[in-house]
């Protein structure tokens, strides 16, 4: 879909492995991107490409896509910039936050009269850059169709789910979810390599019975050839797990899977994982000596 105006410029904060692929898309869509990132060399890449460099993008942009680490990083960011809000313009933070930190930073930034959406992505940096990923928006629903040319852009599906929080809580629940059906499948090809049975064949069988998820998709070539090039940092989506235990303690609910899979990320963060892609986790599941961090 063509941009809105193309007198208009859409701000990105946050050139990450997803801040990058979402300024991507939107060259790619005819946009034009001013971006912002806390090491500027970051940016050269997208300038080169026809983005521009902007030292406070809110106080020019009136839609603004936010891309960072966590909702205490955003706040920080923000308030580097605070000059530079003002009311009317919208922020999509696609950063996975925490629900409740989310839900208060909308309210604090709609009394000054900014609309916010939380708005993260369900999909690796990959997936976003090819448009396949799911965006999940949480906010006003004014504001979120007020971005109704950028949805089709930042992903091939789109679910507005509720007020501010309700997005970054069912980010939670997805990757709960997908990160225990790529668990599971490095645990499958973990035990087809100790059983001595090919984990080419074991996944070639698994994608073509009712063990199929999308995570042999993604991530099993990954597994069986030992390719970790990032996509999405397993640190990152560890950041995510303890996300998820700590809202579901609040909520007074166990996840014993959940735990399983905090305790297996930590292992492979410490044996030097953490800034390889998350099917790296594989490794910590092979048998003894068959798998070293890089």
């Amino acid at each position: 879909m063509a941009a809105r105006s193309n007198d208009e410029q859409i701000g990105v904060v946050g050139l990450g492995l997803m801040g990058t692929a979402l300024t991507e898309r939107l060259l790619e869509h005819g946009y034009r991107v001013a971006v912002w990132n806390r090491s500027r060399e970051k940016a050269a890449p997208l300038i080169g490409r026809g983005a521009t460099w902007a030292d406070n993008p809110l106080a020019q942009c009136e839609r603004v896509i936010i891309s960072l680490y966590t909702t205490e990083v955003v706040e920080a960011v923000l308030a580097r910039f605070d000059d530079g809000l003002h009311a009317g313009q919208i922020l999509l933070d696609t950063t996975t936050g925490e629900p409740e930190q989310t839900g208060a930073l909308g309210a604090r930034l709609a009394a000054r009269g900014v609309r916010y959406l939380d708005a993260p992505i369900s999909g690796s940096s990959e997936q976003t850059r090819r448009g396949e990923a799911t965006v999940i928006v949480g906010g006003e629903r004014s504001a979120f169709e007020a971005c109704a040319d950028l949805w089709p852009v930042l992903g091939a599906r789109v679910f507005h789910v509720g007020p501010w929080g309700s997005a970054a809580k069912m980010k939670l629940i997805s990757n709960l979810v997908l990160g225990l059906n790529r668990a599971a499948l490095a645990e499958g090809l973990a035990f087809a390599e100790a059983l001595g049975v090919s984990p080419k064949a074991a996944l070639e069988v698994m994608a073509g019975s009712m063990a199929y998820s999308r995570a042999i998709d993604a991530k099993g070539r990954k597994m069986v050839e030992r390719d970790f090039t990032v996509q999405a940092k397993l640190s990152q989506h560890l950041k995510d797990v303890r996300l998820m235990l700590q809202a579901a303690a609040s909520a007074g609910l166990p996840l014993p899977l959940t735990e399983t899979h905090r305790s297996l990320m930590e292992k492979a963060e410490a044996a030097g994982w953490g800034e390889q892609d998350n099917s790296a986790i594989i490794e910590v599941l092979r048998q003894p000596g068959k798998g070293a961090a890089a």
